[in-house]
């Protein structure tokens, strides 16, 4: 099993953004040092907290600081921008990667940004999603002139088209055809699931999400998967979890509710008991729990992984058992307190990789 890292991220707003991006940059060199063989940037335009807007210069920065480590938007949120821009700057960031670029195409989630860019409907939102992946796929896959008209862009690049100048013909991505793409799952009976079987992309099961759910988050995709000819490989699957660990149980578990990783989980229940959708349900193992019970406790139980080496252990190889096999742990990043907390967090990452990876994989 190998091991990652994502970022969404999730910042104090009292530090200036510019401090957190440079503790981000801090961290991504830290993983590759580590031995971390990806780092995920998540993608948000209005959400204070999670204040990366565009991962891809993110990414830019990144690359120019490390060496090894593949680096991945999580995700590209398609409905938001134009597929041909899209599909421009992310071949242009492949060559720029030498192809240590990975990607994760999803719809966006955060209704504020829906606003921000016109869509009112989840649904629509969706179709968006999947009309931007197939010009995107198209274009890269194809030589001009470009024609697509579709039900929310139409794409054409013909009159202008002049091979001998070589003019009106669309970068291609350095690997071939593309780079590694996933998709983003956070729910039962998953729709986006769905569709990365069909189109053979790599699932990432989200670390908001309860076992039953990322286990079902599988099984929806393998059968999209053989249904359309593909053969899923569990080693292509990417499972994120919050994890906190110490040498002390107690301590580990006072630190991962009361650092910015147990704060995140209070924000966006808070965040959810005010929205249009169904709440705080997509947290919870029984949809018919009581939100008043999908709290602290439950969360510390289901979702935050936290304790010793041995009991991280456990509860990782108890989600393991539950979901089948998966290729990569995708460990989440957290902002911390003050230099004590950012120690922890230090100290946590090192036990991660040191003693807990090398016992997942025995």
């Amino acid at each position: 099993m190998n091991y990652g890292m994502f970022i969404m991220p999730f910042h104090d707003l009292a530090k200036p953004p510019a401090q957190c991006y440079d503790e981000d940059l801090e961290l991504v060199v830290l993983a590759e040092e580590m031995g971390f063989s990806e780092f995920w940037i998540g993608e948000h335009h209005t959400h204070q907290w999670e204040n990366i807007a565009l991962p891809e210069a993110f990414i830019g920065k990144a690359l120019a600081l490390t060496d090894t480590i593949r680096l991945g938007t999580a995700p590209t949120c398609l409905p938001y921008h134009h597929p041909g821009h899209v599909a421009t700057r992310l071949a242009f960031l492949d060559h720029l990667s030498h192809g240590r670029l990975n990607l994760c195409f999803g719809p966006g989630s955060v209704y504020p940004d829906m606003e921000l860019f016109g869509i009112d409907d989840p649904k629509v939102n969706s179709a968006m999603f999947e009309e931007a992946a197939e010009i995107i796929l198209q274009l890269w896959t194809q030589g001009p002139p470009y024609r697509y008209d579709g039900r929310f862009w139409q794409i054409g690049l013909e009159k202008w088209v002049d091979r001998e100048s070589h003019l009106g013909i669309l970068q291609k991505p350095l690997q071939r055809p593309y780079p590694p793409i996933c998709a983003p799952a956070m729910n039962m009976n998953s729709a986006t699931m769905k569709y990365a079987g069909r189109k053979g992309w790599s699932p990432i099961s989200a670390n908001l999400s309860p076992g039953n759910v990322v286990a079902d988050n599988w099984r929806v995709y393998e059968q999209a998967a053989l249904k359309a000819g593909h053969r899923p490989d569990r080693n292509e699957w990417r499972v994120c979890r919050s994890i906190f660990i110490g040498d002390d149980r107690e301590e580990a578990k006072r630190r991962a509710w009361t650092s910015y990783l147990g704060r995140f989980f209070d924000f966006l229940g808070g965040v959810l008991d005010k929205g249009p959708g169904p709440g705080r349900r997509f947290f919870k193992r029984d949809p018919d729990m009581p939100d008043s019970e999908c709290g602290r406790d439950y969360f510390l139980q289901e979702q935050i992984i936290h304790g010793d080496v041995d009991k991280v252990v456990r509860r990782l190889n108890a989600l393991r058992e539950e979901t089948g096999d998966f290729g990569t742990l995708i460990l989440m990043g957290y902002d911390w307190n003050d230099a004590e907390d950012k120690a922890a967090w230090l100290r946590s990452t090192e036990l991660f990789v040191n003693e807990v990876m090398p016992a997942m994989n025995r």
